[in-house]
């Protein structure tokens, strides 16, 4: 009997689970996923908590209700892995050997990376909606919110879902103008990027749709730190941007026993082929989902596409075959913009998000890069896909590998020439 091991039951490991489970010998292998407790998150929910339109049951449930018969599922917490010696070592002492190892452990916020957001301000004037409970904390704190100024702040890329900033910061508009304070309330947003999102095209229609909200954008701001004594955020190049209620998103890093297993980087992603999601160390070991250092966006988008390469990539490495999939970093989100409408984006690590229709040419139903009611039902009604279609690995009817059907090449190159509107002094 061999032992395939899966770490983190997300979306990837939960996918994998699933799927592997139907296809692999029941009688050759064993599958075991390890994760910390028994509670899935569906983490796009956050985004809507703050705004008290989703609730907490609403994006939590039991983690092995979602699991196949068959799959051994383990509440431990991970140690480290042994690669040489194909074992993982649990906290509680015990060890795990396998055959081929798994890492779907994701990312997490990490603000005590930031000197000063956890000193005396976190949960009072500096939150994160990155969390449940950050996003609940953040619900009762919008709720006495009745003028200052908002800001909201992306402290470096990588980060999940890199479109949720700019999602939280239109929800925010709307959500103020429906309550009579959007005149009262200076909103501000401050990214390391050079615009408002990372491709031009995107870049410039995100960029756009900030300027009519009247939004303050500061770019290219690399913090330093936060003093959270005159509540400001303060950068590398010394400039200050005040805040009354600050809207943070922290480093997010992978998780820590990838470092003391000596398989990450940096920020612990494990290294991978980008093709395969396959070890660049070691030949039993795949990083699928956020816990891989690929080029591509830590969305719940790319673990779904990605693990539907994976899994034939996965049976025809454990035969001795070589891998024939090649994941080409294909994400698509959708980005809620307020009023009922939603864009939607599509792209990979090729081709960045255009404008045209999704996923069926002239026909759509979905609009990329243009606001609409569907795109904005697309998103509501993805919750139900996610608990009912995409965990218990059924089939989801859209292409794994990205398309260019469908999608409008811009006439001209298109610069990103949105304004930066700096906020270094509070008005008085």
């Amino acid at each position: 009997m061999k032992n395939l091991v899966i770490l983190g039951a997300g979306t990837a490991g939960t996918m994998i689970a699933n799927k592997l489970r139907h296809r692999l010998d029941r009688g050759g292998w064993s599958i075991t996923i390890v994760d910390r407790d028994d509670e899935h998150h569906y983490q796009p929910g956050y985004l809507f908590v703050p705004f008290g339109r989703y609730s907490h049951e609403q994006v939590v449930r039991s983690r092995h209700t979602f699991l196949p018969d068959g799959v051994d599922f383990m509440t431990a917490t991970v140690d480290r892995v042994d690669a040489e010696a194909n074992v993982v070592l649990l906290e509680d002492g015990r060890r795990l050997g396998y055959d081929q190892l798994v890492i779907a452990t994701g990312t997490t916020p990490r603000p005590g990376q930031t000197p000063g957001v956890l000193d005396g301000e976190w949960r009072r004037s500096i939150f994160d909606f990155y969390t449940l409970e950050g996003a609940e904390a953040l619900a009762r704190a919008l709720q006495e919110l009745d003028s200052g100024r908002l800001v909201v702040h992306i402290t470096e890329m990588p980060i999940k879902c890199p479109v949720a900033p700019l999602e939280f910061t239109f929800l925010a508009d709307d959500w103020l103008r429906k309550r009579g304070i959007r005149d009262r309330v200076e909103l501000v947003y401050v990214t390391p990027l050079d615009g408002a999102f990372t491709k031009p095209v995107a870049s410039a229609r995100l960029g756009g749709m900030l300027d009519e909200r009247k939004v303050l954008v500061e770019t290219d701001f690399m913090i330093e730190r936060v003093d959270p004594e005159r509540k400001m955020l303060v950068s590398y190049d010394e400039r200050e941007i005040p805040f009354d209620l600050l809207v943070t998103i922290p480093l997010n890093m992978g998780a820590d026993f990838v470092a003391r297993s000596g398989l990450g980087d940096e920020l612990n992603y494990v290294p991978v082929d980008q093709r395969t999601l396959l070890s660049k160390k070691y030949d039993n070991v795949f990083a699928v989902g956020d816990a891989s250092d690929i080029p591509a966006s830590k969305a719940g988008s790319v673990a779904h596409f990605s693990v539907e390469i994976f899994v034939d990539n996965f049976l025809e490495h454990i035969a001795g075959l070589p891998m024939s999939g090649a994941f080409d970093g294909h994400a698509n989100c959708f980005v809620e913009s307020g009023d009922g409408k939603a864009l939607l984006i599509d792209f990979n690590y090729d081709t960045e998000p255009l404008p045209g229709k999704y996923p069926l040419p002239l026909v759509g139903p979905m609009d990329l890069l243009r606001e609409t009611r569907t795109n904005h039902l697309g998103k509501l009604a993805f919750r139900w896909i996610y608990w009912n279609v995409l965990l218990p690995g059924r089939p989801v009817p859209l292409p794994a590998l990205m398309s260019m059907t469908g999608k409008q090449m811009p006439p001209t190159e298109i610069t990103h020439t949105h304004q930066t509107t700096r906020t270094d002094q509070r008005e008085m």
